[in-house]
């Protein structure tokens, strides 16, 4: 039943409940096995975003020495020539 009024005041918006999946989810897979489902949905907010953006800064630096590594060094011609 849809309120005729609009939004209610009990409920989440269907864009935060699809944020907080999407977070959970995220924290359980690229958690390498130190989660699971149950306890990050319960987990208090503060510590779940605490937990969710400390594993995105690890993923962030990881993708970006990995990047580094494959991007070709490009020698001038005094360091081929001497």
């Amino acid at each position: 039943m849809i309120c005729p009024l609009g939004s209610t005041f009990f409920g989440l918006t269907l864009s935060y409940r699809s944020s907080i999946f999407l977070q959970i989810h995220e924290i359980v897979y690229h958690g390498n096995g130190g989660y699971d489902w149950g306890t990050v949905y319960n987990m208090p907010i503060w510590l779940r975003n605490y937990t969710f953006n400390s594993i995105q800064e690890y993923h962030n630096k990881q993708q970006e020495e990995y990047e580094k590594s494959n991007t070709p060094q490009q020698k001038s011609t005094k360091d081929i020539f001497g």
